[in-house]
């Protein structure tokens, strides 16, 4: 038997889509924040299937609860989460620059927008001057992701998936360029969109479960963030008010009010998309549709961070905003009575010239003007003057997103001041290597489920080897505990093929994709080891299987190119290649393969 070698380390079995994920989740929430236009919202039609989805769990959209709270859907229609996507249509092109013609010299790829007939389109193509394009590929923009604050990118559909357009605008410098996370690679039009990500910007969004970028028909129930993402579902509220002829008065407990709730649970509705953690987990059997606001954020969802240490206290801003307040000295002197929404009106987003003034009486609830400690001159030559929030919470570049920059939610007294002690002891004696963000206020010191663990740890193993030998260690447990969950069976048969024990990984990936048969990139493995066990046939037919339920799968696609010429099925592989490059034409390697098939084939 051949040995069977593992050319990557375990924990880069799903490596691509968490770091798809992880871009995506930070690019989606970066354009959330944009100053710009107001753009025409159009809200999609909505079939028969998805009103009747939409009463079964509650749900009945903002515009049914503007029908009693008009004001406040006005204002908050206004704000960035209020117009947080919107459909392309003719009179949103005529708000937004819809021309660009850009060329990335480090990819040497040439992109264009421009709008026809109403609709927008983006274009990638590869081009030597003086001679016709190797390449072109051209796709109708269907969505806006992001306000305007800082830019706005587009989503595209294509069979049922939908992904991000390569290119997206920036309001900082008024203009066009590749979208966050295109430095890295030529991803096309194919990075897809997932659950993690378009849940934080969108009302109701519809993915399908265990896939990679697929949603349901339409993709959307409720298109910007609304009313019930932060007050949970309305049909109970609203049959109230009908009942009582709209004269409620007091507390209904149909419908969830963050004032009304403790600070922890406040916090969890607005920490499940602004507290993004090294690592963020969901419990198993949970989606992201899961959460309820007014319920523990924990029940769905585990937000998790790698201990600071002294030499490397926590720096970034981005996404971080809960636990970033959590070290601020106001958070600590309240005892934890000090919430998100202490200070934010999720109703009403003030202009950046009403903004310090805004805040600056959020400040004077708790101070006084004596409580400032910096001298009366200094304090008139701010920008306004007496602009708490410009010396307390400075706006910093985001590292991780060009011409973006974010409010620093760790209040300072002064930019020098260090973090306190606690900072570095927040672990537990349950958790002693991580920290949990989010624990249920009922249950603090609770260990996390080890199938969370599980995750955590090969996630962060990733970059963080420490961590490799906590993953093996929760996996043997679950191998016995857990033997019947399929990603457990996936990780067993993981560890395997590393080990060089083709049989007994085949073996494991057959029996988790027997438990949940939706899982692509098993098949992937499976393939591999069954290829390396020279079953060859079964090794294609799972990669079959996996290209049907991900046909965007670059990967997998190549692998059966590979497996294919292996198998000395040279016909079809070659339609397999010219299939690959109908799917991903950016691919210039792969063009060069098809052109020696081509050669070898004429002569």
């Amino acid at each position: 038997m051949r040995p069977c070698e593992q050319t990557t380390p375990w924990w880069n079995r799903r490596r691509t889509l968490q770091f798809l994920f992880k871009a995506a989740f930070l690019v989606v929430l970066m354009l959330g924040a944009i100053a710009g236009p107001v753009p025409a919202r159009t809200q999609p039609k909505r079939d028969a299937s998805t009103v009747t989805r939409s009463v079964a769990d509650g749900y009945i959209g903002s515009s049914a609860c503007a029908q009693c709270h008009a004001e406040i859907f006005k204002r908050y229609s206004q704000t960035s989460m209020g117009r947080s996507m919107s459909v392309v249509t003719p009179e949103l092109l005529r708000t937004i620059p819809a021309e660009a013609s850009i060329y990335d010299e480090k990819i040497d790829r040439h992109f264009e927008v421009y709008a026809r007939d109403g609709k927008l389109y983006q274009t990638e193509f590869q081009a030597k001057p003086g001679q016709e394009p190797t390449f072109r590929d051209t796709h109708q923009l269907n969505w806006i992701l992001g306000s305007g604050m800082n830019g706005f990118g587009g989503i595209v559909q294509r069979e049922g998936f939908l992904f991000q357009a390569p290119l997206s605008f920036y309001s900082k410098t008024n203009g066009w360029a590749l979208s966050p996370g295109y430095e890295f690679g030529d991803y096309g039009f194919s990075r897809p969109i997932l659950a993690g990500c378009i849940s934080c910007h969108s009302g109701r969004p519809r993915p399908i479960a265990e896939s990679n970028g697929r949603f349901e028909n339409p993709p959307f129930v409720e298109l910007a963030i609304g009313c019930e993402n932060c007050h949970g579902p309305g049909s109970l509220h609203r049959a109230s008010a009908l009942a009582a002829g709209h004269q409620l008065k007091g507390k209904d407990l149909h419908i969830v009010n963050p004032a009304r709730l403790t600070p922890p649970l406040a916090n969890n509705i607005c920490m499940s998309c602004h507290q993004a953690g090294d690592v963020r987990v969901l419990k198993p059997g949970k989606t992201y549709q899961d959460f309820r606001p007014g319920t523990p954020l924990d029940d769905t969802l585990s937000i998790i961070i790698i201990p600071p240490m002294r030499e490397s206290p926590p720096q970034a801003d981005h996404l971080e905003h809960y636990y970033s307040m959590t070290l601020s000295k106001c958070y600590r002197s309240s005892q934890g009575a000090m919430s998100c929404i202490s200070c934010h009106d999720p109703h009403v987003e003030p202009s950046r010239e009403v903004a310090p003034h805004f805040f600056a009486e959020k400040c004077m609830k708790c101070h006084t003007d004596k409580s400032c400690r910096a001298a009366s001159e200094t304090r008139q030559h701010t920008d306004p003057p007496d602009n708490c929030i410009g010396c307390h919470m400075p706006k910093r570049d985001v590292r991780v997103i060009q011409h973006s920059s974010i409010t620093n939610h760790r209040i300072l007294a002064r930019p020098d001041e260090p973090f306190p002690d606690v900072t570095f002891s927040q672990t537990t004696s349950s958790l002693p290597d991580l920290i949990n963000l989010n624990p249920s206020p009922t249950s603090k010191n609770d260990p996390l489920p080890r199938l969370t663990l599980l995750q955590a740890y090969g996630e962060l193993s990733e970059t963080h080897p420490q961590y490799v030998s906590r993953y093996f260690a929760v996996l043997s447990e679950l191998a016995s505990s857990e033997a019947n969950n399929a990603m457990v069976q996936s990780a067993l048969g993981h560890r395997d093929l590393k080990n060089g024990q083709c049989a007994q990984a085949a073996q494991h990936l057959q029996r988790s994709i027997q438990i949940d048969p939706r899982q692509a990139s098993v098949y992937g493995d499976l393939a591999e080891a069954l290829a390396k066990l020279d079953r060859r046939g079964e090794s294609v037919a799972a990669l079959q299987s996996g290209i049907a339920l991900d046909p965007f799968n670059p990967v997998l696609q190549k692998s059966l190119i590979v497996q294919l010429v292996q198998a000395k099925r040279y016909a079809e592989a070659k339609t397999a290649l010219e299939h690959y490059l109908e799917v991903f034409p950016q691919d210039d390697f792969m063009r060069r393969m098809l052109d020696l098939a081509n050669d070898g084939s004429a002569k």
